[in-house]
């Protein structure tokens, strides 16, 4: 498990956050323990938690003593509002720079995404 330098607890974060964001762990659910992902992911069940902890201390889990993690209430508009600022800054602000190094007006660059198919 292995991310662009990424370290291991925000990898395994992200895993959760993605389960969010695509519905597959819904709010108020029960999140992977902490010994669940660390045997999944083969990793250091103390990597896990700190990943987890990590969505604690975002809001995005919160903890039931003796019981686990699971995800807040609202997580998964928080998680996609913050995921959407991130995509203007690492995608869009980029490909605006290179579309005016080019000189693609903003008409054809609209035709451009209107036109890609996935």
């Amino acid at each position: 498990m292995t991310d662009g330098g990424q370290p291991l607890f925000r990898q395994i974060a992200e895993l959760v956050e993605n389960s969010i964001i695509d519905g597959s762990l819904c709010e108020e659910e029960q999140a992977p323990s902490t010994n669940e992902l660390a045997a999944f992911h083969r990793i250091n069940p103390a990597t896990a938690a700190k990943g987890l902890n990590a969505l604690v201390t975002d809001g995005i889990l919160y903890k039931k003593r003796g019981i686990g993690m699971f995800v807040s209430t609202g997580a998964r508009d928080t998680l996609r509002a913050r995921r959407r600022e991130r995509f203007a800054l690492q995608y869009i602000a980029p490909l605006l720079r290179e579309a005016d190094k080019l000189g693609v007006t903003t008409e054809e660059l609209k035709a451009m995404l209107d036109n890609w198919e996935a």
